[in-house]
């Protein structure tokens, strides 16, 4: 390559940087805005029953909105959507977080159930004290 050939290949990189920014930022806006979607989508499934009726449409509606949005390659509009997803997903996350909770003191409750013997008293767990650390050496027969 000639230097005037390199120079050429450099003014070239410089007069693209921005829009090669521009076109980075859009496609990370649109990986987030996906992955969002998808673990909305994932969470509604799972825990959606458990919320009232128009607090699901809200999330519904979201969703919709913000995949509009990915349809473009307007960063503005996809940040947007994907913040009012999140704003609508907020009461979903409560609930999955009060349902989590609830699981682990009912699992703390049922483990201590377990644990107490006939008369209420806390049974010892037997302990595994047969374990031997010995070292050895090998012997051949001749």
């Amino acid at each position: 390559m000639t230097e005037e050939e390199i120079q050429k290949m450099v003014q070239d990189a410089e007069a693209n940087a921005e829009e090669d920014k521009r076109l980075k930022e859009v496609a990370e806006a649109h990986n987030q805005g996906d992955a969002l979607v998808h673990s909305t989508r994932k969470s509604l499934a799972e825990y959606g029953d458990k919320l009232e009726a128009g607090e699901k449409e809200k999330i519904e509606a979201a969703i919709q909105d913000l995949e509009e949005a990915l349809k473009g390659s307007d960063k503005a509009a996809i940040d947007e959507k994907s913040a009012a997803l999140s704003a609508a997903a907020q009461k979903l996350g409560e609930k999955m977080y009060a349902d989590m909770q609830a699981q682990q003191a009912a699992g703390a409750a049922s483990d201590d159930a377990h644990s107490a013997g006939a008369d209420g008293h806390a049974e010892a767990k037997p302990q595994q004290d047969d374990v031997v650390d010995a070292d050895f050496k090998e012997v051949k027969d001749k």
